[in-house]
């Protein structure tokens, strides 16, 4: 159901004056069982989000499309943005990969991905994202003959 528009931005703007207990129950007055988020502002936020989408629609069908399109077929790490760089000690040697636009950049070459500069760098196969610690948070273990 559609809500005039005042009406929403009044019930938004009533969230600033929530504390997160006030916010998880506004939130399951409308949405049932709130997320177990113990920051506030990122409740307040989602709340607002939902209650707004709730009102007057949320993404459309072509939005929603591109941002899928933006998300598939990047290569893990990718997605980081230009810029971005990943690095690890590997045998007392700093292996720094760079994300750009085309993929991968490590010591002025381009890869295709962070398995291949992995491989470079070590002269053994390597899941690049584990190797550079984007799969478990912590770079993998350094292996020792």
């Amino acid at each position: 159901m559609k809500r005039r528009s005042a009406t929403i931005e009044d019930e938004v703007r009533a969230l600033a004056h929530l504390d997160l207990p006030g916010l998880r129950e506004r939130w399951s007055e409308s949405f049932g069982t709130p997320p177990k988020l113990r920051s506030v502002d990122l409740l307040r936020l989602l709340l607002a989000w939902r209650m707004q989408a709730g009102a007057f629609g949320g993404l459309d069908l072509p939005t929603r499309r591109a941002l899928e399109r933006k998300t598939s077929g990047i290569a893990e790490g990718q997605s980081h943005g230009d810029g971005a760089v990943f690095r690890r000690i590997w045998q007392g040697r700093m292996i720094e990969a760079v994300v750009d636009a085309d993929g991968f950049r490590f010591e002025g070459k381009r890869y295709r991905s962070l398995s291949a500069i992995a491989a470079a760098a070590t002269g053994t196969r390597w899941n690049g994202p584990r190797f550079f610690g984007l799969r478990t948070g912590e770079p993998a273990k350094e292996k020792r003959p």
